[in-house]
């Protein structure tokens, strides 16, 4: 599986471990930032991720920041994308299964590297169950058409 993966400072040493276990386990890994842990703005490289995974260009993507959160958000913008922020194996076995999401956002600020490994191998490891869940995520695509 090719996987995206994308930081901020607060989520770098996190994304960094998780790539080394990504490409251990046989994955190709596509980081696409950043690369240290000075100070960056977290909505560009949410953006490099889901664009990436919108476009095909990645099977999955990954995104760190301090709490998983502000990425999601970020993520969640690009058309196709659908993000989550998981601190656990159950919801990112959920987030698989029931919502199809495509990419798998973590705190590095809130869960330690083994717990992430175990969320990031759910993600992976977890097809889409389809069936009355499909009707469901179909709807996350239609436009609100409300301001």
């Amino acid at each position: 599986m090719k996987v995206a993966a994308g930081s901020d400072h607060g989520g770098f040493a996190l994304k960094r471990e998780l790539c080394a276990a990504l490409r251990a386990a046989g994955h190709e890994v596509a980081d696409l930032g950043s690369h240290d842990e000075t100070s960056v703005d977290y909505p560009d490289y949410a953006r490099a991720v889901a664009r990436a995974v919108a476009r095909g260009e990645a099977d999955r993507g990954l995104l760190c920041c301090g709490s998983g959160i502000g990425m999601a958000i970020a993520a969640n913008k690009v058309a196709g994308v659908r993000a989550a922020v998981v601190s656990d194996p159950y919801s990112a076995r959920m987030s698989r299964a029931h919502n199809d999401a495509n990419v798998l956002c973590l705190g590095g600020r809130v869960v330690g590297g083994e717990l992430a490994k175990d969320c990031l191998r759910a993600f992976l490891e977890t097809p889409f169950e389809g069936g009355r869940h499909a009707r469901r995520v179909a709807k996350l695509d239609e436009p609100d058409g409300e301001r």
